[in-house]
């Protein structure tokens, strides 16, 4: 963590965490901070880009994407101009939530979200398969949801 943030800053980015449309008002009460220097705290670390966006979480479930896998993906060869142009070309899809270069015996590792398995099939068949960048993919499909967290561990990096 950077040694610039101080307690109050912790408190406020843990605030902003678990509910981005917290007021400032709101923030600075339950941190023991005027209005005004908790704004100018909280623009600070929008600027230092600590803080790079405010979004709504949504219910995958609810929403019907059913199915979650983690696949694991090894490119023909793994030169730069190979590299940049999957990793160009991964981006552009909505079903791949996060994507990860790796260490160790995969190149790529991918979070997709699909509605359903038939979808995915389609995604794999139609999209990545398709690339000749990848030689090798495997997918491992999620079961059971345990945890998802969006926050990060701020206490534990003071």
């Amino acid at each position: 963590m950077s040694s610039f943030l101080g307690k109050q800053d912790v408190e406020i980015l843990k605030l902003l965490q678990r509910d981005a449309t917290i007021s400032t008002a709101a923030i600075a009460e339950r941190i023991n901070l005027s209005q005004s220097p908790c704004w100018r705290r909280i623009n600070r670390m929008e600027e230092e880009g600590l803080i790079q966006r405010r979004v709504v979480l949504l219910d995958r479930a609810r929403l019907g994407m059913e199915v979650v896998v983690f696949a694991t993906i090894n490119l023909t060869s793994t030169g730069r101009q190979n590299l940049m142009s999957f990793e160009q070309d991964i981006v552009r899809h909505p079903e791949v939530m996060e994507c990860y270069t790796m260490t160790g015996i995969w190149d790529y590792m991918l979070k997709i979200v699909t509605r359903d398995i038939r979808h995915y099939e389609d995604f794999v068949r139609n999209t990545l398969t398709a690339s000749p960048a990848i030689r090798e993919l495997h997918s491992h499909m999620a079961v059971t949801e345990i945890k998802n967290s969006t926050e990060l561990p701020l206490d534990t990096q003071l």
